[in-house]
């Protein structure tokens, strides 16, 4: 049964897909280099030298990507950047799981008017435009680094919600939850330690398919200059500046933007694969 796939053989069927491998292999070498990249080159993300202004990529005083309009590594600035874009990324999405699961096997489990109640706060939300509200707590509590994480993970968690929800309504009909009710385990241990375990699968997959949603918000709101500020830079904020400065040099631009545009695939990949592997044992839930 698909059901009673163990650690073991999910580990296996992981190991045999070629997506998860090569997009999760991509990933951790762009992470690694992202974190210690800027350690070992001889170039700092905050120097200027504006007598090496728009030098095209070249090995020479290892500037790998050129330099930009201040004479700053970009090489360096696009590590700095992936680094920061990832932990925005990585960060809003634990957030808006922790807020969807709660939120979602709570209404799933107690079921009735709570339920309705909630869901229809979920829609309510839904009909708000999201981009929007993200601006506006970003000009309401200033542009502080911290409150991009919270930003866009407490208004990412509407999917989150509706699905663990819909798996929560699943898994409350079968045999092991009516035998924690009669021995009188508690309502929310019941949620929190019979069911949310089960709900593994289908979290761990849908987090990875937010993950590009929340790079793209982020990218979007460094783009309009909502994000991350100066001296700090994310690739949305790279690609913005590169913009400005296309016809000149291009390579401003198409660096931060091929980077980015492979994180967001190797994450989409990653995330179709481990739906493949994991999507099976939620079919016989």
């Amino acid at each position: 049964m698909n059901a009673s796939l163990g650690l073991l053989q999910v580990m296996k069927e992981i190991r045999r897909s070629r997506s998860i491998m090569v997009s999760g292999g991509i990933l951790v070498f762009v992470a690694a280099l992202a974190v210690i990249g800027p350690f070992v080159s001889p170039h700092s993300y905050l120097t200027t030298d504006f007598d090496g202004r728009f030098i095209g990529p070249t090995l020479s005083n290892f500037h790998l990507f050129g330099t930009d309009d201040l004479g700053r590594d970009l090489f360096v600035r696009s590590l700095l950047g992936g680094r920061i874009t990832l932990l925005v990324a990585i960060v809003a999405s634990i957030v808006s799981l922790v807020i969807g699961v709660a939120y979602g096997a709570v209404a799933g489990y107690v079921g009735g008017r709570i339920d309705a109640v909630m869901m229809r706060a979920v829609d309510a939300l839904y009909a708000l435009p999201f981009i929007f509200l993200v601006i506006l707590l970003m000009v309401v509590f200033e542009r502080n680094f911290l409150l991009i994480f919270v930003a866009i993970g407490a208004i990412n968690w509407l999917d989150m919600a509706r699905i663990v929800r819909g798996q929560t309504i699943s898994l409350k009909q079968r045999e092991f939850i009516d035998a924690a009710k009669i021995i009188g385990v508690p309502a929310w241990r019941i949620i929190f330690r019979h069911i949310t375990p089960n709900l593994l699968g289908v979290v761990v997959v849908y987090v990875t398919l937010t993950i590009p949603q929340a790079v793209l918000v982020e990218s979007f709101l460094s783009f309009l200059g909502l994000g991350i500020q100066e001296p700090q830079t994310s690739l949305g904020a790279l690609v913005n500046g590169g913009v400005s400065q296309m016809e000149q040099a291009p390579y401003l631009l198409l660096i931060p933007a091929l980077l980015l545009a492979a994180i967001l695939l190797c994450f989409n990949f990653l995330g179709d694969g481990l739906r493949d592997v994991l999507d099976p044992r939620q079919e016989s839930a």
